[in-house]
């Protein structure tokens, strides 16, 4: 005739069951950040921002300068 609803007390348990492996999931987490993950130096943390600011930086002028190139070649082509 068809299945009954579940229980409260079938209920309750799938409950605990997602609730306890997301309490251990968390667990893990920590656990492997504060004790497997090697973390970088101040000195090599600052040094790697260094870089990327460097980078960052050459990769804008590049940008700017293609854009000032086409817009003059663009500009003497289609004058005003």
């Amino acid at each position: 005739m068809g299945s009954s609803p579940p229980s409260r007390a079938k209920k309750k348990d799938v409950m605990k069951k997602f609730f306890s492996f997301c309490i251990n999931y968390c667990k893990s987490c920590y656990d492997e950040l504060v004790h497997k993950v090697t973390w970088p130096s101040r000195k090599e943390l600052t040094q790697s921002a260094a870089v990327v600011l460097t980078a960052s930086l050459v990769i804008a002028v590049v940008v700017w300068l293609m854009d000032v190139v086409f817009k003059a070649v663009m500009s003497s082509i289609y004058p005003n």
